[in-house]
């Protein structure tokens, strides 16, 4: 099963002309693309899949899906 997990972004950078983010997901951390979202800033919450955040999400949503997340067990972990 593929999901779209929100976080929130934490630090960007430019590499090379590509945007990428540190992205908070509930305490873990990972290196995201976020060239598809270039509007994207520190602070902003983003949904990602397989390493791309593919678009933002208001705070409140994501803090929604969040919790949905918590209550399935490790599935977040698994995913990320």
């Amino acid at each position: 099963m593929c999901l779209g997990i929100p976080g929130r972004i934490v630090a960007t950078v430019d590499v090379a002309g590509l945007l990428m983010g540190t992205v908070d997901f509930d305490g873990l951390t990972r290196e995201v693309c976020l060239a598809y979202v270039p509007d994207a800033r520190v602070g902003n919450y983003v949904i990602v899949h397989v390493g791309f955040a593919i678009s933002l999400v208001d705070e409140a949503e994501a803090h929604r899906t969040l919790e949905m997340l918590r209550s399935m067990g490790a599935s977040l972990e698994a995913e990320l």
